[in-house]
Parts: structure tokens; sequence; C-alpha cells
């Protein structure tokens, strides 16, 4: 989906997840503002805890902004939220979670 899709999404619907994840990913993706990648991401995370994807993505923003003990932090949520089975998938996410999470220290 083109980024504006996302933009629009979030536009009419502030509160819903799915828009947020999107246009934080989206924005990622196509090398945009991290700060703002980040901004969308942690209010998906916080609309929907237990969205592993979401804690990735939310991970590899803010490893990428430099700060390395929220990223771990928020890595590890969406590791416990996969490995624990509160969620409904994202548990072929964790690998790469960790391995995040190694280059960290």
């Amino acid at each position: 989906m083109d980024i504006q899709i996302f933009r629009e999404m979030v536009a009419k619907k502030p509160d819903g997840f799915l828009g947020r994840y999107g246009l934080g990913d989206k924005i990622m993706q196509t090398g945009g503002d991290l700060l703002e990648a980040v901004e969308h991401l942690q209010v998906a995370v916080q609309l929907d805890p237990i969205h592993v994807a979401s804690h990735f993505a939310l991970g590899r923003a803010l490893a990428g902004l430099g700060r390395k003990e929220e990223a771990h932090e928020i890595l590890k949520a969406g590791i416990d939220a996969a490995v624990s089975g509160r969620s409904s998938g994202g548990g072929d996410l964790v690998p790469e979670m960790k391995a995040l999470q190694q280059t960290l220290r």
C-alpha cells in the first residue's frame, strides 16, 4: 500500500491500530523520519500490546535512533507476547527480534 493510504487511515481513525502500525512500518520501509515512525508505532503497541510485528517495528525504529534500552525493552515485550501464546502469531519474528536485541548490548 502507498504511504498516503496509511496517512488517510490515521487521519480518519487516529485510534486505529492497523493504520498506525501500517504507517509507522511504511515510513521505515521508505527511509522516512524515524521519529515519526516511532510516534505511530508506539500508539500501535498501546492499542494492541500483543501484536508482535508492532513491537519488532518499534524496536527497529528505536534502535535506528540509538535508543538502545528502549528498543531492548520493547523487543523483550514482543518476544514475551509471542512465546507466551497471548498473541495470535508473530512467533516467526522471535529469532529476528532476539538477534536485534543482541546487537543492542
